[in-house]
């Protein structure tokens, strides 16, 4: 049966193949030399070995071709073919500018990506991190670049990138500057003209165009050596790679000298950056045309060169970023404006107006906000790795070293006997001393290290803490602007969510070890700051707490804790009703190795028949249900002789 289905297969690729030699001619033409090349294996090498793929043949005549061999290779069952074919589908997408599809894909094959050769699944996480970055999903890039770190694919997870799309350049160019530059050789011009363009880079959007010219002129000056150095031999795709980043070099300076207000100057480094780019990549999208194009109209603008602008404007780009969106707009706006067009004016300032609205300002922020926080942590793993690394070096050398005095006192010993053996003791004493005065300061080094990036992580949680209690504050005020008491009561148990959360960022800067919360504490401030809001006259409500001794980290620590704030406001809110006294409340937590069990009852009145209906409608037992999903595990409710009572396991 194998034997068969290879037959078709290879029947299927020679049919291909002579079509192919039909429909393309010429030796070099990429499309025709990748359709005679039989193993999917080499396919896939030279796909992605072949940077001018596009210069004959369109993306899409690439990707009706893969999709043929994908639908064969699927009619046959070979899977590991497949798996190729559908990655090469994905970068075809990407070079699209598709980058939806092209992450719908690689998301198929991240599912398995376990049985894939080592090869294909560093290729596959390459592009997932690449179009993670042009969506800007960065908690997603981030987790990427964690598997490929632990995958042994890269040492150290760069974060430079990621702080420079969240809008702190300055932050980004400091961390580059120190990871990158030291790692690069002198003779390495190609490196030397990335780094000093991605720095220059870096300065320009930090609003610091001057100094970033100076850097970009080197970036500039290394990659015409690197392209005119004929001693070194280079492969097409070096040659081809070297050009795109003269492009993009150009391209930046161009944008420098607008920011400085000489259009006149930026003019051709711009037109320059757009030519080179575009002849280098061909049918690929790329988001530095569309940049410089802007900035063009830009300059051409502010020179009253009108129809230029407008022709630059009217580009049919495939805007991928809001703020490309939102500065075109500007710029149509105000060339409505200088040609008395106002009604023209009026309508792309509205269209800004309504995608600024759509934009929720707040939800960005604390997003932005987290995903520094999860970064710095990152950076802050990162460094004590490095640390950690450096320890064992410096004990691996300092063992050497012992070795070799050990060895040189036995020969002095054994030749020149009492004093010159004394002589060896003495100079090993001295020898020791010097190493440990060396590694008490490199100890010294290293804790104040650690205490500043303790500070610098207690600092984050201190102000994501201000940021919820901003959100509560808020939620306040909404309540007393609110009349309908259903919208009262709904802001209430939201203020009570984000206290629940806060009160975790407050515990962690307030530990000395940041990476656990000890629960008998967060529970006990976390009940009293429910009974301040649900307080009721009349009332005696026993509540026992028993999690003594229990440490749970953040991520089980803020499902846990909106866990019990909803069980708590139930409890108060419905479970004692005003007549009723001796109302008692009982919290257990428990931790027995690697396993956890959390129990709530109460005496009060239980859940009515109809719990199970309610169940469904309601939201907090629904929030509740997938919180307890978080922490892999389910919840159970049983109704007692006495009130209700809530338990589950969780790892």
């Amino acid at each position: 049966m194998l034997k068969y289905a290879a037959f078709i297969f290879f029947s299927l690729l020679i049919v291909l193949q002579a079509t192919a030699a039909q429909d393309y001619s010429g030796d070099n033409n990429m499309l025709k030399r990748f359709k005679e090349t039989e193993d999917p294996t080499e396919k896939f090498n030279f796909f992605f070995d072949s940077p001018n793929r596009y210069n004959d043949n369109s993306a899409y005549d690439w990707l009706d071709v893969v999709n043929s061999y994908l639908n064969i290779t699927e009619k046959v069952g070979d899977s590991l073919a497949s798996r190729q074919f559908r990655l090469m589908q994905a970068q075809i997408y990407y070079d699209m500018g598709d980058y939806d599809k092209s992450i719908a894909i690689a998301n198929v094959l991240y599912a398995s990506k376990d049985t894939m050769q080592p090869e294909t699944r560093e290729v596959l996480l390459d592009l997932m991190d690449e179009t993670y970055a042009q969506l800007q999903f960065f908690d997603k890039q981030i987790d990427i670049r964690k598997e490929k770190r632990e995958l042994g694919l890269t040492e150290n997870i760069a974060f430079y990138d990621i702080y420079s799309n969240l809008g702190l350049h300055r932050k980004a160019m400091n961390d580059y500057i120190m990871e990158v530059k030291k790692t690069i050789a002198e003779d390495d011009f190609y490196g030397l003209a990335a780094y000093h363009n991605n720095v220059g880079n870096y300065l320009r959007l930090d609003k610091s165009p001057s100094t970033a010219i100076t850097n970009l002129s080197k970036a500039k000056g290394f990659i015409e050596v690197y392209l005119n150095d004929l001693s070194r031999v280079k492969t097409e795709k070096e040659i081809v790679k070297g050009k795109i980043l003269r492009g993009v070099i150009e391209g930046n300076i161009g944008k420098c000298y607008v920011q400085l207000g000489q259009y006149r100057e930026a003019i051709p480094y711009l037109e320059n950056g757009i030519a080179i780019i575009d002849e280098n990549l061909i049918g690929q999208y790329s988001s530095d045309v569309v940049e410089n194009s802007l900035a063009l109209a830009e300059a051409h603008l502010q020179l009253e060169n009108y129809e230029t602008a407008k022709r630059y404007l009217e580009k049919n780009f495939q805007f991928k970023k809001v703020e490309n969106i939102l500065k075109r707009n500007r710029l149509l706006a105000a060339y409505y404006n200088k040609t008395q067009d106002f009604r023209n004016e009026s309508f792309y300032l509205r269209k800004n107006f309504r995608l600024l609205d759509s934009i929720d300002f707040n939800e960005s922020s604390i997003k932005k906000q987290q995903l520094v926080a999860v970064v710095a942590q990152e950076d802050l793993a990162n460094s004590r790795r490095m640390i950690d690394a450096q320890k064992l070096e410096m004990e691996r050398a300092r063992s050497e070293m012992q070795a070799k005095d050990e060895r040189i006192n036995l020969v002095f010993i054994s030749l020149i006997f009492t004093l010159l053996g004394f002589a060896g003791l003495v100079y090993a004493y001295l020898k020791s001393i010097k190493n440990q005065r060396l590694i008490a300061e490199q100890k010294h080094i290293i804790e104040n290290s650690l205490v500043e990036k303790d500070s610098l992580l207690k600092e984050i949680h201190h102000r994501v803490k201000n940021n919820l209690q901003m959100v509560s504050s808020l939620l306040s005020l909404q309540t007393k602007n609110t009349r309908s008491k259903a919208a009262i009561e709904a802001l209430e148990e939201g203020k009570s969510r984000v206290k629940a959360m806060a009160l975790i960022h407050q515990k962690l800067y307030q530990n000395d070890d940041l990476s656990v919360i000890e629960m008998q504490g967060y529970i006990e401030s976390l009940v009293n700051s429910v009974q301040s809001v649900f307080k009721k006259g009349g009332h005696n409500i026993n509540i026992t707490i028993d999690a003594e001794g229990v440490e749970l980290d953040i991520d089980r620590a803020i499902p846990f804790g909106l866990i019990l704030n909803e069980l708590v406001s139930n409890s108060f809110k419905y479970a004692f009703p005003e007549n009723m006294d001796n109302g008692k409340i009982y919290i257990h937590l428990r931790k027995n190795g690697e396993q956890g069990f959390f129990e709530y009852t109460d005496n009060g009145v239980g859940l009515s028949e109809d719990s199970d209906e309610r169940a469904s409608s309601s939201m907090g037992i629904r929030l509740m249900n997938r919180l307890v999903n978080q922490l892999q595990s389910t919840l159970n409710i049983d109704n007692t002789t006495e009130g209700v009572r809530f338990w589950f396991n969780f790892k």
